[in-house]
């Protein structure tokens, strides 16, 4: 293995004998120099993997020093030592991206803390992650063979979604495929909960039972609503928990998130009954009772969800409710951008409704598109591709220009989604809905063990057709996240 090579530059450079032995006795490999244009051209002609540089120096200070380094190796790490601890000058090393700083005298352990920290911090995130997860292994197995309650599997997926963003920190492959494995299993066990439980969830006499679609209005949203103070309900299609994660922590410094609660998407985890169902307050089958003009069948052609704001304005009607509202559908930055535009005149209303639609449009160029499926392989990449377009997003300017002003905000998703690696196969006539998540026909073929069928569906409350239902992706819940202004 090739030994770690630390350049230390120093004008008092023989006075640094003791701590070159010392770092020299732990197995490192040490140059010295003792002033900024020799320090520059040893860069040039050697691959160090550290530097020590001292900022007061006679010809080119330490500073001067730093700005040559970084145009010949923007990569390598640099520790500042200075003999000030004046404020002006720690600024400056920092605002010139050092790894480091230390303050004379220094002591040689304190050196070698600087080196463990920036060369070996990685693995000893890696070890100490890896064993931070083969404790917690046992006991997530435990939860997820005991989970019998809503409650025990959001617990149960708010801790492996942690462990998701732990171990990206660890270089140990080995452990992101055991969480693989558990993902796997709780998935599998998770679908045979729903199964047990989800059609007694659809009585309308059941008083145990989780948040669903049809409730989240009334439950997290109007309570909410305060006639002097401005509520964005901020709706991103298809979007997970742990894509929350990635854009929850992107808001750092400008909300704090005062409450995060995961609710249940109905089945089909689809937008045309997610959604619906949500802006309706109903389940799609009285939707199609109620108001027979505004939902469109599987076999029909037109968009099945064109109607959130009409579905929206009879819900209110329904439940007496006056609020001044405006519902935004935003698909493209266009869309976007003229939203921002008219912020000003959104604190005139008390609730304003936004919908975005990324994350289901890079949802599905995943599966469609080779060049996005190639981007996003993984689920950490995915995760990357939702914060690369949250961070540049009309959202985030939204939200910037939010933050100044005394409103709350609400996120929420309709449905999550799962990547699926083995596929069911489904026989149906040439009336069998096109939908990948779910199969709707009168004459449907499949391994009843591994669906979940509602042979009548309208009992369920799901649909007003008299086909079967096979239901075959079922692990999948909702987010209901709320945020408010610092």
């Amino acid at each position: 293995m090739r030994k770690i090579r630390i350049l230390w530059t120093d004008d008092e450079v023989e006075a640094l004998k003791p701590h070159i032995f010392f770092l020299q006795e732990k197995g490192y490999e040490i140059d010295t120099c003792s002033n900024g244009n020799d320090t520059v051209d040893l860069v040039r002609q050697n691959r160090y993997d550290l530097i020590f540089l001292d900022e007061n120096m006679p010809g080119l200070s330490g500073i001067e020093t730093l700005k040559l380094i970084k145009e010949v190796r923007t990569d390598i790490p640099v520790v500042m030592i200075t003999k000030s601890d004046e404020e002006d000058i720690m600024e400056a090393a920092i605002g010139s991206e050092i790894a480091d700083y230390l303050i004379k005298p220094v002591k040689p352990k304190q050196v070698l803390l600087a080196i463990k920290k920036i060369l070996d911090q990685r693995r000893l995130i890696t070890e100490k992650t890896t064993t931070d997860y083969r404790q917690e292994f046992n006991r997530i197995s435990s939860m997820i063979s005991s989970a019998s309650t809503f409650a025990d599997w959001t617990e149960l997926y708010r801790k492996i979604v942690f462990w998701e963003y732990e171990l990206e920190k660890s270089t140990d492959p080995g452990m992101t495929e055991i969480l693989k494995l558990q993902q796997n299993e709780a998935n599998n066990s998770f679908s045979k909960f729903i199964t047990c439980n989800y059609l007694n969830w659809l009585k309308p006499d059941c008083t145990d039972k989780p948040l669903i679609s049809p409730d989240l209005f009334s439950r997290q949203i109007f309570p909410r609503v305060d006639q002097n103070r401005p509520l964005f309900f901020i709706l991103i299609d298809n979007m997970r928990y742990d894509q929350w994660k990635t854009i929850s922590a992107e808001l750092s410094g400008l909300y704090r998130i005062s409450e995060e609660e995961l609710y249940f998407s109905i089945l089909p985890t689809s937008t045309q009954f997610s959604r619906n169902s949500i802006f309706s307050g109903l389940m799609p089958s009285a939707i199609a009772e109620l108001l027979p003009d505004l939902w469109i069948n599987d076999d029909e052609e037109a968009g099945k969800n064109n109607s959130e704001e009409e579905l929206f304005r009879d819900q209110l009607r329904r439940k007496g409710l006056k609020y001044k509202w405006s519902y935004n559908k935003i698909s493209s930055s266009l869309d976007g951008k003229k939203v921002n535009e008219k912020s000003g005149r959104c604190f005139r209303t008390t609730s304003i409704y936004l919908f975005f639609n990324f994350v289901d449009m890079l949802s599905h160029a995943r599966t469609e598109i080779s060049m996005i499926r190639d981007l996003a392989n993984d689920e950490r990449a995915y995760r990357s591709l939702t914060r690369s377009w949250f961070i540049h997003s009309s959202l985030l300017e939204l939200l910037r220009t939010l933050a100044s002003h005394p409103v709350k905000i609400i996120f929420s998703t309709d449905h999550g989604t799962i990547r699926v690696q083995n596929p069911i196969k489904i026989i149906g006539d040439r009336n069998t809905s096109p939908n990948l998540r779910y199969k709707m026909g009168r004459n449907l073929d499949y391994d009843p063990k591994k669906v979940f069928e509602l042979v009548s569906p309208e009992k369920s409350y799901a649909a007003k057709n008299q086909f079967k239902l096979a239901i075959y992706f079922c692990h999948e819940s909702g987010l209901s996240c709320l945020s408010e202004q610092l």
